[in-house]
């Protein structure tokens, strides 16, 4: 299964609501995420452009997708990036398989 980090940022609403009721949505989440086949690793607040950083596994992209397609559908979330991770080994097989493809950029092909 693929690791995914999911940036969201809440909306003015959403922030009222949980400070007037302050709760973990990593666990409101769960039962969501676990119905499309994922797993949630790990969740943290932050600070910056995003509000709250959700690492989780899914089987599939589409899995994924849907998730994410999901929390900008609820209203809460003024923003939502997601983003497939890749191991460092499944990184390295990627740089190494890269120099196989031939691809010259437009760049190179100018000098």
């Amino acid at each position: 299964m693929a690791l995914y980090m999911h940036q969201i940022s809440y909306t003015l609403e959403a922030w009222q609501a949980l400070v007037a009721n302050p709760q973990d949505r990593t666990e409101a989440v769960r039962p969501a995420i676990e119905k499309l086949g994922g797993k949630v690793i790990t969740g943290w607040f932050a600070f910056g452009d995003y509000d709250l950083i959700s690492i989780t596994e899914f089987p599939n992209a589409v899995s994924a997708a849907a998730i994410a397609i999901a929390f900008a559908a609820g209203g809460a979330c003024r923003s939502v990036k997601t983003t497939q991770l890749l191991s460092v080994a499944e990184g390295l097989e990627a740089l190494k398989l890269a120099s196989t493809t031939g691809y010259k950029s437009v760049a190179a092909s100018a000098r």
